[in-house]
């Protein structure tokens, strides 16, 4: 892909939400002890999740 392509490129990120959860203490530390960007990882997790579950509808 040329120059042209990657300047006309646009990316699409689906807005974030701010959202109050309550999780098990121990799951939540072991998800910040992995460092910066727990938050990230979780949703990735979760993306994941609901993807699965998305295909397995008739």
């Amino acid at each position: 892909m040329g120059d042209d392509f990657f300047q006309r490129a646009e990316l699409h990120v689906p807005p974030k939400q701010a959202v109050t959860m309550r999780l098990d203490a121990d799951v939540l530390s072991w998800f910040k002890e992995q460092g910066q960007g727990y938050q990230t990882r979780i949703n990735k997790l979760l993306r994941a999740y609901m993807l699965a579950h998305q295909r397995r509808r008739p």
